[in-house]
């Protein structure tokens, strides 16, 4: 019989305890038998659960984490212009945090745009958008050399991707070639011209779209590009009391107005950044992303599973869903609220798959229905 059924109780008076992320951390060993216990803080009695971190013991708040200030005000510019969608918000702002790059994929219509130009905004860095069609040339993105007519040198004329935010709006309407150039942008940060390489500012990020229904004149992105996408995310459409919201919000001014002045600036998100990467993941959670991936690659509806660049994504992502829930560690259900967004657009059905499943996101449902989820004494 489990601790937890027997009701052993504890009373342990914090001397060292440092407060961080909404966690309580205390540097004493607490008995497997004694979890969960109560604890007198400030001279109340409250109910604690464990979660072991190495030789310290961190005393788990439940669901009462507190946000981080700065993505609280990030969160809530975004919002004054998206109606709703905050699992969509949040995913864009994981993969912000984490150095990413995003694929909007869904329906005309739904804010597709609106969400990468309110993240910029919000954020103060420099935004270029660019329309991609069959005529659109690689030099359009990257840039291009040419002669200066005073000094007779050659000279770099920067390209859309010279920003902070670049929007690549329909993405899957631009030539292979136009897609190719993307690549070293979206992998490397950097833009190679005529044997120099100019670097870009950071942070850098893509937000690509594409309308999954409407396939005549498109390009099919390649399994290449899409395992660049750090997430693919698709936006929903709104319900009917979101939609009377966005009619409201409509009526005067475009919502993007709403933002007076950015809540961040680039060189905040550039600290956060290091924040996520600091955020602590236990080996059981570890194994646990690694067990996930595994299972992708041998599921008998799939041809092609995910890749070490997946893992690393949901490695990531878990980090930064962490981060963003006010904890500075991990849980298996940070891993299980980012797998859909990070893993699904790495998968290839297969013609029996695509028959049973129809889509690789149901296959990732199945894939963490299957896996065995780490428990908090496996350590």
């Amino acid at each position: 019989m489990t601790a937890r059924r027997k009701k052993f109780y504890a009373i342990v008076f914090l001397t060292d305890v440092q407060r961080c992320c909404g966690v309580f951390i205390c540097t004493m060993i607490v008995p497997d038998c004694f979890r969960p216990f109560y604890i007198i803080h400030n001279s109340v009695i409250e109910f604690f659960d464990i979660i072991w971190y190495n030789k310290s013991t961190y005393i788990h708040l439940g669901k009462d984490f507190i946000m981080n200030a700065d993505i609280q005000k990030l969160t809530d510019s975004i919002g004054s212009v998206i109606v709703g969608k905050e699992q969509v918000i949040r995913c864009v702002i994981a993969g912000l945090l984490c150095n990413g790059h995003i694929l909007i994929e869904d329906v005309p219509g739904v804010g597709k745009t609106q969400l990468a130009a309110a993240l910029s905004r919000s954020i103060g860095g420099s935004f270029n958008r660019i329309q991609l069609t069959p005529d659109v040339m690689p030099s359009d993105i990257t840039g291009y050399s040419m002669v200066n007519q005073t000094t007779f040198e050659l000279e770099y004329r920067a390209g859309a991707a010279m920003c902070n935010f670049l929007l690549a709006d329909e993405i899957n309407r631009a030539s292979p070639k136009v897609q190719s150039a993307l690549l070293e942008v979206m992998e490397e940060h950097q833009i190679s011209i005529d044997g120099v390489t100019h670097k870009l500012p950071q942070p850098f990020m893509v937000l690509a779209t594409q309308n999954p229904v409407e396939t005549y004149g498109t390009y099919h992105l390649p399994e290449a590009q899409m395992d660049r996408f750090f997430m693919r995310v698709s936006m929903g459409y709104p319900s009917e009391d979101e939609e009377m919201q966005i009619l409201t919000r409509t009526e005067h001014h475009n919502p993007l107005e709403n933002i007076k002045e950015a809540a961040l600036h680039p060189e905040d998100i550039l600290k956060l950044q290091e924040q996520v990467e600091a955020v602590f993941v236990s080996d059981a959670v570890r194994r646990y992303i690694l067990q996930i991936v595994a299972a992708t690659r041998k599921h008998e509806a799939l041809t092609l599973g995910a890749s070490p660049r997946g893992s690393i994504a949901l490695y990531k992502a878990a980090k930064a869903n962490a981060f963003l829930s006010g904890r500075d560690y991990t849980l298996p259900d940070d891993v299980k609220d980012m797998a859909e967004s990070v893993l699904a657009h790495r998968l290839i059905l297969s013609p029996k798959g695509k028959a049973q499943q129809g889509d690789a996101r149901s296959v990732v449902a199945e894939v963490l229905a299957a896996v065995h989820v780490p428990m908090e004494s496996e350590k």
